[in-house]
């Protein structure tokens, strides 16, 4: 499995640890999860850390277009936490397909992303 999901806040704020290549069975375990926490919470703040995250495949890429077309406004703010200047470049590029606040950070400003996301 390429990603880790991890529920903290009290299942307000989805931490989620992408690594290698996401793959089509990713979303399979990813999108009832947040749908669930969604259903629970209503908006989620998302911390997506690209750490060690080499992109999609593409059937996995058809997923996530579909994923953010489907929860365009199920998040209130995404905080992109990576290494890449191709990372920081998606989170440039993400921005119109989505309601959500959404910034990128570098990998050693995760205590800055986690402020952020945490402020009223």
């Amino acid at each position: 499995m390429t990603i880790k999901l991890n529920e903290e806040n009290n299942g307000k704020l989805l931490t989620i640890h992408a690594s290698g290549k996401l793959i089509k069975d990713d979303y399979a375990e990813f999108v009832p999860a947040f749908e669930r926490l969604v259903q629970q919470h209503g908006k989620l703040r998302v911390l997506f850390d690209m750490s060690d995250f080499h992109g999609w495949e593409l059937s996995a890429a058809w997923e996530d277009t579909k994923f953010g077309i489907q929860h365009f406004a199920d998040i209130d703010r995404l905080a992109m936490l990576g290494d890449k200047a191709w990372q920081h470049g998606m989170a440039i590029f993400c921005k119109p397909f989505t309601k959500a606040q959404v910034r990128y950070f570098d990998h050693a400003k995760a205590v800055e992303a986690r402020k952020w996301l945490d402020e009223a």
